[in-house]
């Protein structure tokens, strides 16, 4: 069993960078948006939405190339490797949601 470089190119760091990166650019906005009841609340900030999104993409890109290839040769499943590579793109994206709901409410 080969496990994965650091940085390799798999469809699980490709999952993880595309739900990193799109999750990342509304992550911040999101608790203001539902603490405001304003949908345009998630646009406030394009600064630290897009600083964000340079954070979170890479950090799901490599969470998600380690993990991914890992749980599909665990299950034998190109789809085990995606939803690996999906579930560590959302982490930096859960991790700068709470960061900015923290920030709103204090």
């Amino acid at each position: 069993m080969r496990t994965p470089g650091f940085g390799e190119a798999n469809l699980g760091a490709l999952a993880g960078a595309v739900v990193g990166g799109i999750g990342g650019l509304f992550a911040i906005g999101i608790p203001r948006a539902v603490l405001e009841r304003d949908p345009a609340a998630i646009f406030m900030t394009p600064l630290l939405n897009v600083i964000c999104l340079v954070i979170s993409w890479p950090v799901g890109w490599v969470l998600g190339g380690q993990v991914g290839p890992r749980l599909g040769m665990r299950f034998r499943s190109e789809k085990a490797e995606v939803a690996g590579g999906i579930f560590c793109g959302l982490l930096p994206v859960i991790l700068i949601m709470l960061f900015g709901w923290y920030v709103t409410t204090h």
